[in-house]
């Protein structure tokens, strides 16, 4: 009886490889649109390839590896570079031993570099895996440029994008984002982020959100969802059912939130209802608890959110992804494997498996283990596997499209209009939230510029130097410690070199509320009496930390990972507006009933 079940399925699988070889030699161009789907129904494919896998390569498909490093979560500062020899083994073992169905990548490269490596991936599943080929995904937030900073177009953060009003500026980072994403060899992006912010100290969101309207984030979010999924790469709203008013990081902590089902329904679902309806085909869970709907775990370890409230009652169909399985939230209190069977059953069908090789072959153990012992059935495994299978199919990767081709991801990474249009955005996102006629600073040979700041100053002082016309002398306290937090002796010698400056930029970052160095700064220099201006290269909040400031630029730029990815693209914009240009931001965020939604002035 086995033996007649394996050539009948060894039979339907030859004839879908003969099909789909077919169809992939049909020309079609992935690079502008999604391709055509092919002779084959998406559900008729899945469950042809279904029929051929095995239970390990079923359970395969429910998780997702990761170039990883022995010290698992937090990855240390050197880890993110070029995929090593180490790394690479290490994912052959995950896809060829333990049949991995998507990947997750951390590492930064050249566009050649990472299109090569994701490429080999493929090989590997294709040989491997039931002929199907991988999720190869990534944070893209702001542009693939979070995986390729020196090469690939990079967009302002999302609070940014919203900063300009338009949504087809969200539309356009979603096209161009998948354009060089297919480029390099990823086909699902975690993006857009659907968190509406409304708690200024959230230390995790932030600038990564559109805004603190829900109607905002909504239309935002929905825009990029279709500039990504119509070009190709699979877009995720994140993180359900909301991660916009925690006062803790979920990668370090467990957080819960107590607002009452009548708020997370009017606040904080809609963004994500309206990703669904906008047709995203993937969400991503939170870490975090929210006590309106199930008060005893984070909502990625919950039946009632992820199968009650996503499922039944918002009605998503797509693929539910959990986030990072290695965050402190959920690795300190359950561990890999317990988590990844817990979340399985919660109604989860991809598990984000972070951790340190041990943690990450724990996960598949696990949850083979959990299959062999009934704990999962083998209905509940297919039916994640077939939604998975589907939704490959739907973009095209049962074509083989999925394989880049590397000789040519450079060219489209540094596509010159790529670059036009995330500089055209950038500038029209740059808010200027107070001016006591102060700005624009004249160019002006004779006046000599103080740039002061804490975080890619040198690189602020460049760009100034450029503008100003005059000396720029700079002071910066990028170097030191890394709550960006000055000390006394620093802000007296910051001091020092204001007295022989004709004007001063500070440019002041945060990640929640500006640490208490910087305010000091800030008064210590406006007490002085001289022109000045403050730029917040993070969260815009800080002007309520620093009210004395005469003038205020927003810029939204750098997130909660501020040694990440520099944005270039938005201090260009924001030193041509301190030197002429006009701002064209409107706040996404109220800083306080003086300044609120839609504030931003114009010259």
């Amino acid at each position: 009886m086995y033996i007649q079940k394996y050539i009948q399925n060894r039979l339907s699988f030859l004839i879908l490889l003969a099909m789909t070889a077919f169809i992939s030699n049909s020309g079609c161009d992935r690079n502008e649109s999604m391709p055509d789907p092919g002779m084959l129904d998406s559900g008729v494919w899945a469950e042809n390839v279904l029929a051929t896998m095995t239970d390990e390569q079923k359970i395969g498909q429910l998780v997702m590896a990761t170039t990883t490093w022995e010290s698992g979560f937090p990855f240390p500062e050197d880890a993110y570079g070029p995929p090593t020899r180490q790394q690479l083994e290490h994912m052959r073992r995950m896809i060829t031993e333990f049949h991995a169905g998507s990947v997750i990548i951390y590492n930064w490269g050249r566009s050649e570099t990472m299109a090569r490596f994701n490429k080999q991936l493929q090989e590997w599943s294709m040989e491997s895996n039931a002929g199907v080929p991988l999720f190869i995904s990534a944070d893209l937030e702001y542009g693939v440029a979070q995986r390729i900073p020196e090469e690939a177009t990079v967009f302002p953060r999302q609070m940014g994008i919203a900063a300009t009003g338009d949504t087809e500026a969200a539309y356009e980072q979603g096209r161009i984002t998948a354009l060089e994403a297919l480029a390099t060899g990823f086909n699902w992006s975690y993006s857009p982020v659907a968190d509406v912010n409304v708690n200024p100290r959230n230390p995790v969101i932030g600038v990564r959100s559109f805004g603190e309207r829900f109607t905002v984030v909504s239309e935002m979010s929905s825009a990029l969802i279709r500039g990504s999924q119509e070009h190709g790469v699979l877009a995720t709203p994140k993180h359900f059912p909301g991660h916009g008013d925690t006062d803790f990081d979920s990668h370090y902590d467990l957080s819960t939130v107590s607002y009452d089902l009548e708020t997370l329904r009017e606040i904080h679902l809609p963004p994500f209802q309206a990703a669904f309806d906008a047709g995203a085909d993937a969400v991503m869970s939170a870490h975090v608890i929210i006590e309106a709907i199930d008060p005893t775990v984070p909502a990625t370890l919950s039946h009632h959110a992820l199968t009650g409230l996503l499922r039944e009652e918002m009605g998503f169909e797509g693929i539910i992804v959990t986030d990072a399985m290695s965050m402190e939230a959920i690795d300190s209190h359950w561990g890999a494997g317990e988590a990844a069977v817990m979340a399985v059953r919660a109604g989860a069908d991809i598990i984000m498996a972070t951790g340190t090789p041990r943690q990450q072959a724990e996960t598949f153990e696990a949850l083979n283990q959990a299959l062999r012992d009934g704990e999962i059935s083998e209905e509940r495994l297919n039916e994640s596997v077939l939604r998975i299978l589907r939704i490959k199919h739907k973009y095209g990767l049962h074509h083989g499209f999925s394989s880049p081709d590397p000789a040519r991801a450079l060219e489209v990474t540094t596509d010159p209009e790529h670059r036009r249009i995330a500089r055209d955005i950038a500038a029209r996102s740059i808010t200027l939230v107070r001016n006591r006629e102060m700005l624009p600073f004249d160019r002006d040979e004779e006046l000599t510029t103080l740039v002061a700041g804490v975080a890619y100053t040198r690189e602020l002082a460049d760009l100034v130097r450029q503008a100003a016309g005059g000396e720029v002398v700079m002071w910066d306290f990028g170097d030191g410690p890394a709550d960006y937090n000055p000390t006394p002796e620093a802000i007296v010698e910051a001091i020092r070199m204001a007295e022989d400056a004709d004007r001063i930029l500070l440019f002041t970052y945060s990640s929640s509320e500006l640490p208490e160095g910087q305010a000091r700064l800030a008064e210590a220099l406006a007490i002085m009496g001289k022109p000045m201006a403050v730029v917040a290269l993070g969260l815009p909040y800080d002007l309520q930390s620093i009210p004395m400031v005469p003038a205020y630029v927003a810029t939204y730029s750098l997130d909660r990972w501020p040694g990440a990815t520099p944005t270039p693209v938005v201090w260009e914009a924001v030193v041509d507006m301190l030197f002429g240009e006009q701002p064209g931001g409107k706040l996404p965020v109220s800083l306080g009933s003086d300044y609120p939604v839609g504030r931003g002035l114009s010259y």
